[in-house]
């Protein structure tokens, strides 16, 4: 599924999300390394958001952050 990203952050619980969906209740949730969970769709298992949990400790310390996804990108019609 194409759509536009949406990074949101969670100070208090220190959470970067990535959203290409509001989040809803039926997605499915995997680790896919620690603290990044992925939100899947249940019938295509699709990954439709990304958790990143810890996010500022990370970038604090200077790690940087890989993600263990693939992605494509690219600009979206009339941006």
């Amino acid at each position: 599924m194409e759509a536009r990203l949406t990074v949101k952050y969670d100070q208090v619980g220190d959470i970067l999300y990535i959203e290409k969906v509001p989040p809803y209740v039926g997605q499915e949730s995997e680790e896919l390394d620690y603290g990044v969970v992925a939100r899947l769709n249940p019938k295509s298992g699709e990954i439709e958001n990304l958790e990143i949990l810890f996010f500022s400790q990370r970038i604090a310390r200077g790690e940087g952050l890989t993600l263990p996804i693939l992605a494509s990108f690219r600009p979206s019609e009339g941006a």
